[in-house]
């Protein structure tokens, strides 16, 4: 499997100009290259591995400086078949079913049989939003990924946080502290601080409400998301919520793209619409049909879903059949979403600046 470098696509992104130069971006693929590098001829264990290439990474840094960008280059050109992406909190989800099943067994040392398990279904995990605010999660991570890395698996995660802010304040942190020593011993740690969104930057001065649903507006959608994910490889990806899993059909670099019929066409609530807002930093919308008293309920979820991106500071990026102001017709309920119009007429460009702030 080989092919270009996560420097050279990164590098590649910007001579296209899907991608600005950014010092930090440029500084983390580059050692990301080194990771894949590394984990590329690593095969099965690590005496194959170059000593320059770090056993993992942890990439921290605020929203929008290109975490999940660079996270999505780096799975896609990772040389090794091996390897799974997943939400930082479904991979622990994950840990933990496995070793309530191996406790309820009475089987010893639950934790160690649980890396050896996760470690046979790849060599290489992206973990995507690392934090830590459980404190069931709390009191095992540190022996779980000791021995995760002792089965010679290689982690690379992103986070809003540096290692040693995790777990601030929650309860027994002096328990925790050997996985902040563990991060700073076995995972290389990059900063990046850009100071602004490069999605936004990116969108910065589009109209983001695309109309009428014709080609035209097929096209530009099509273009504006190339530009927010900086062309990275799509995939599906689900969110919890309370429980449940919601579904969410294309995402890439902390983007993600729903018809409209699948999120305001059926049952889901405010939960759920928060849910999306706190996950991504871009929320693309297709095919926003006309509505009317027949679609009240749709045009409610609607409402509700514009609240909670709006207040959430999330980028909406939408293809609807009319304006705003039109989009609902006369009669019962069209004052109330008239507030939801005013809204998105807010929201329709992307400025650098964040509304709220």
């Amino acid at each position: 499997m080989s092919g270009p470098s996560v420097l050279e696509a990164w590098r590649e992104k910007v001579a296209a100009g899907t991608l600005k130069r950014d010092p930090e971006q440029e500084h983390a693929a580059e050692i990301l290259s080194r990771v894949s590098e590394g984990v590329g001829q690593s095969g099965r264990g690590w005496f194959g591995r170059k000593k320059s290439a770090p056993p993992g990474l942890w990439i921290y840094g605020p929203v929008g400086t290109g975490k999940s960008m660079l996270m999505s280059l780096f799975f896609e050109h990772a040389p090794l078949r091996e390897k799974r992406r997943l939400h930082f909190h479904d991979f622990m989800a994950e840990v933990h079913d496995d070793l309530e099943t191996r406790r309820k067994a009475g089987e010893s040392d639950p934790i160690r049989q649980t890396a050896k398990v996760m470690a046979k279904s790849a060599r290489l995990f992206c973990l995507d939003e690392a934090e830590i605010n459980d404190i069931a999660d709390a009191m095992i991570v540190g022996r779980f990924f000791d021995h995760l890395f002792g089965e010679g698996v290689t982690v690379v995660a992103t986070s809003n946080r540096a290692p040693t802010e995790l777990y601030e304040g929650g309860i027994n942190r002096q328990l925790f502290m050997p996985f902040i020593d563990l991060i700073c011993e076995s995972m290389e740690v990059v900063q990046l601080d850009a100071g602004h969104d490069y999605r936004r930057q990116a969108l910065a001065g589009e109209d983001l409400w695309l109309t009428p649903l014709n080609a035209a507006s097929e096209r530009k959608l099509e273009t504006l998301w190339e530009r927010a994910t900086g062309g990275a490889s799509e995939e599906a990806e689900s969110v919890m919520v309370k429980g449940r899993v919601l579904n969410v059909p294309r995402a890439a670099a902390g983007c993600a793209r729903f018809p409209f019929e699948d999120l305001c066409g059926r049952a889901l609530g405010a939960g759920d619409y928060l849910a999306l807002a706190r996950r991504y930093r871009v929320l693309f919308v297709e095919d926003i049909p006309a509505l009317d008293e027949s679609r009240r309920d749709a045009a409610k979820r609607l409402v509700t879903l514009i609240d909670a991106l709006y207040e959430n500071d999330t980028v909406l990026v939408a293809r609807a059949e009319s304006e705003p102001e039109q989009l609902y017709g006369r009669g019962d309920y069209s004052f109330e979403f008239q507030r939801a119009a005013s809204r998105i007429q807010e929201m329709r460009r992307a400025e650098i600046t964040p509304h709220n702030q």
